[in-house]
């Protein structure tokens, strides 16, 4: 039988990637539409699966809380449970390359993702210019997560195979 409830060790450990990438996010906010999130997203679901929710949902908070409430806010909602989607379908693949191709993808996908939004929020010719407008962004949104991935998901993947084998050695 497998237990469902968050043990005290997941809970810190899912409040800690939380706000790590809430902190990786602001120090690379100069950086235009390249950001460690896409990354910890997919690291993070790849590992935990379903569970991946709770530090995702944690992160969306922690923007509110700091940011304040506007659209994006609901974009993150969706957004970032498609990639942990995406991430679990993929768990098995090993290769930084396709890891790479998924994150920019999604990366490029990122405006056209936000438009069901900026439908409700404006009509079709809103969210259809804004989409187009921000094409540039997404571009380098693309960029930047294949790049980021292409380099850094192996070892965190590794990294957070270790710390789940901790977690479990320690709740036993």
């Amino acid at each position: 039988m497998r237990k469902t409830a968050l043990t005290v060790a997941e809970l810190t450990l899912f409040g800690m990637l939380a706000a790590l990438t809430f902190a990786l996010k602001v120090v690379m906010s100069g950086l235009p539409n390249i950001e460690p999130v896409s990354l910890m997203v997919m690291v993070v679901a790849s590992v935990y699966g379903l569970r991946s929710l709770f530090p995702i949902y944690t992160y969306v908070l922690l923007e509110i809380l700091v940011y304040g409430i506007g659209t994006w806010n609901i974009n993150y909602l969706y957004v970032w449970p498609i990639l942990a989607i995406l991430a679990i379908c993929f768990r098995k693949m090993e290769h930084p390359l396709g890891w790479a191709i998924l994150s920019g993808a999604f990366g490029l996908a990122f405006g056209a993702l936000c438009a069901p939004v900026d439908i409700f929020m404006g009509g079709w010719e809103f969210a259809l210019s804004k989409w187009v407008s921000g094409i540039g962004f997404d571009l380098a949104h693309c960029g930047g997560n294949f790049v980021i991935a292409l380099l850094l998901f192996n070892p965190l993947k590794k990294l957070m195979v270790k710390l789940r084998g901790n977690l479990r050695r320690a709740d036993t």
